[in-house]
């Protein structure tokens, strides 16, 4: 236990309209502290807040992000199927139908995996301008 000098023992009462109040309590959400006093004091003695920011073009990026992942789950599931059944088919005559079939998925699957590299080489790019900017 600390002496009375190091506890919080004096209380400094403030009044607010509940615009300000409002106000107040929203930047407090935003921090990373746990209590609104914890928040006043920082601000009041000029120390550090940590904010947390929330960069709402990322939002897209990442939105895009989660639909290119789900046309990546899609194309393995066709291909796992393809393989299956070439795999099953393995001596029967529908093996070399199964090899035309695949080489055609293939074709088609090669346009988007490259649209998705792509994607993800700009979207790197995008990333790696704003870590330079944050740094400058």
């Amino acid at each position: 236990m600390g002496t009375t000098e190091e506890n919080r023992s004096k209380i400094w009462p403030i009044r607010l309209k509940p615009g300000e109040y409002e106000q107040l309590e929203k930047r407090f959400q935003k921090t990373r502290l746990r209590s609104l006093s914890e928040y006043a004091r920082n601000i009041l003695l000029e120390k550090p807040v940590t904010v947390n920011y929330r960069d709402k073009a990322m939002d897209e990026v990442l939105e895009e992000l989660v639909l290119l992942r789900q046309e990546l789950n899609a194309i393995g599931n066709n291909l796992n199927q393809a393989v299956r059944n070439i795999n099953s088919a393995h001596g029967n005559a529908d093996t070399r139908l199964w090899m035309n079939l695949l080489s055609v998925i293939n074709g088609k699957l090669e346009p988007s995996i490259n649209q998705i590299k792509e994607r993800m080489n700009q979207y790197a790019e995008l990333w790696s301008q704003k870590l330079r900017a944050a740094k400058a």
